[in-house]
């Protein structure tokens, strides 16, 4: 694989990781919305992992492969923010970003598939 197609397939996944890792770095994502405020950030969550499982496809083109990468960001991720003062790492959240790479996976493999059914071009493999 030349460099370039490497980095144009590794450049946003290293990107938006750098994002989730920014939001994580934050003592305090409260809005004050109460019930609200939880739902919002459990969809964030969902949300934020679901692009990162969709990018991690399109770059390494195994499903299995994408999930646990996926998989082990998250858990990472929730260790990180042990070290973070006003947060707190939590398994839910982790299995909550599991279901975001999840359903990222799954949405990134129906745009392929649909993108070749009408012979577009397609990045990534999907295996």
């Amino acid at each position: 694989m030349p460099s370039s197609s490497a980095l144009r397939l590794w450049a946003p996944v290293v990107l938006w990781a750098a994002v989730i890792f920014a939001f994580s770095s934050i003592p305090s994502l409260s809005t004050g919305l109460g019930l609200w405020d939880l739902v919002l950030r459990k969809l964030a969550h969902l949300a934020e992992y679901a692009l990162l499982g969709a990018l991690l496809l399109r770059a390494v083109g195994l499903r299995w492969l994408a999930l646990a990468l996926g998989g082990a960001y998250a858990i990472s991720d929730e260790a990180h923010q042990h070290f973070v003062p006003g947060r707190r790492g939590a398994p839910l959240d982790v299995l909550i970003d599991a279901v975001g790479v999840a359903l990222g996976i799954t949405a990134w493999r129906l745009l392929s598939q649909r993108q070749a059914r009408r012979g577009g071009r397609r990045e990534g493999r999907c295996a």
